[in-house]
């Protein structure tokens, strides 16, 4: 990589000279560059990490992967399983919520500051490297640009890939979905599975449908698989195409219009059908703007555009967690208020236990709260 000098310094690293091609599409390059490699030690990596410095790994596939995990290593703080002395105030989950996002923040941020080089048409310039060429083009289109790309979004993009190759098996569909890179996967069933019981209970067939932020476009296809003919948006053009793309090997394209907008299309439906952001917090990179609602904005907006969405008589089902509730991000009842305030009339609810990983994992520091779990279905009419 051109503007290295052949000066090295303790641990493994050299100076750089020159700010290579950034090609990651999440996050804006680091301001310069040292050359690191596989006699960089992690203590040294972190360093520089974390004083703002990009490191260009050169050497093997294998030690760039060491590396960063052993830096992420010395980032996580050591955690023993909780025990319980009781229930814990709203007040301290929340700050425990606040202290591991803002670990996130820096993880994330330090982490994605180690880079490898991308030759020409993508390829890898690392010893050992795999072929990494068609999981780039599919996250970075074909222009395979020479560049540098983070590590850590390099390991997202070949994850992406084999979950794109693959499928995602949902369920409560009977089919696979595919994922692509920087779109939200279905791996939690429960909100799915609700929509399903709610169109077991208030059947869709004949009605026009609405599906907000539809990812993957999954609930747009249960939908449409039970009679509905269904709007699907979303505000992300990656969303969009991949939604596009699944709905045509369903064999659904004819039942599910795919279109790119912010929350609603213009015109009104009978049902509205939105799983939107569950938690009040930043997002830290495109995936998790899914998770993570700063302000609850999106979802303030999402409540109060419903009757205009609406046709008379018409409902919408709402899929929140009650995570933030439990953690002390949200008032309870929150939810009910914006809908009584935008006119709309709370009509029953289906609920579901969280049922992911991380409600059974003990060391998790609030394992408490993600163990009590629920994740409900609001059905709101407008009269």
């Amino acid at each position: 990589m051109r503007g290295q000098s052949n000066e090295t310094r303790a641990g493994g690293v050299r100076d750089s000279l020159e700010v290579p091609r950034w090609l990651s599409p999440e996050r804006p390059p680091p301001r310069s560059f040292v050359a690191v490699g596989d006699q960089t030690t992690a203590a040294s990596a972190l360093s520089l990490a974390r004083a703002g410095r990009g490191l260009l790994y050169h050497g093997g596939y294998h030690g760039a992967r060491q590396l960063l995990a052993a830096m992420g290593r010395r980032l996580k703080p050591s955690r023993a399983p909780a025990v319980s002395t009781g229930p814990s105030s709203p007040e301290r989950l929340r700050a425990v919520f606040r202290e591991e996002r803002e670990r996130a923040r820096v993880e994330h941020e330090v982490l994605s500051r180690l880079a490898v080089p991308l030759g020409q048409g993508y390829r890898l310039e690392l010893r050992g490297a795999p072929d990494v060429r068609k999981a780039c083009t599919e996250a970075l289109g074909t222009r395979a640009l020479e560049g540098v790309l983070p590590l850590r979004d390099l390991l997202g993009m070949v994850g992406a890939h084999e979950w794109r190759r693959r499928g995602v098996l949902v369920p409560a569909l009977g089919a696979r979905v595919y994922p692509w890179y920087g779109v939200y996967a279905p791996l939690r069933g429960e909100y799915v599975e609700l929509v399903a019981r709610a169109a077991d209970a208030w059947p869709v067939a004949g009605k026009e449908a609405i599906d907000v932020g539809t990812g993957t476009g999954v609930l747009a296809f249960l939908l449409a698989r039970r009679g509905a003919t269904v709007v699907a948006t979303d505000a992300e053009p990656q969303a969009v195409d991949c939604a596009r793309e699944n709905a045509a090997r369903l064999g659904l394209s004819g039942s599910v219009l795919v279109r790119l907008a912010d929350l609603y299309p213009g015109h009104p439906a009978d049902l509205v059908v939105a799983n939107p952001p569950w938690l009040p917090g930043e997002a830290h990179g495109p995936l998790e703007r899914a998770v993570y609602d700063p302000g609850g904005a999106v979802l303030e907006s999402l409540v109060q555009g419903l009757p205009a969405a609406l046709r008379e008589g018409g409902e919408a089902w709402l899929v929140v967690s009650d995570l933030a509730e439990r953690l002390g991000l949200r008032p309870s009842g929150h939810i009910e208020r914006l809908a009584t305030r935008a006119g709309l009339v709370p009509a029953g609810a289906l609920f579901a236990p969280a049922s992911h990983p991380r409600a059974r994992d003990r060391a998790d520091p609030l394992h408490e709260a993600r163990a009590a779990e629920v994740v409900r279905l609001f059905r709101l009419l407008r009269g």
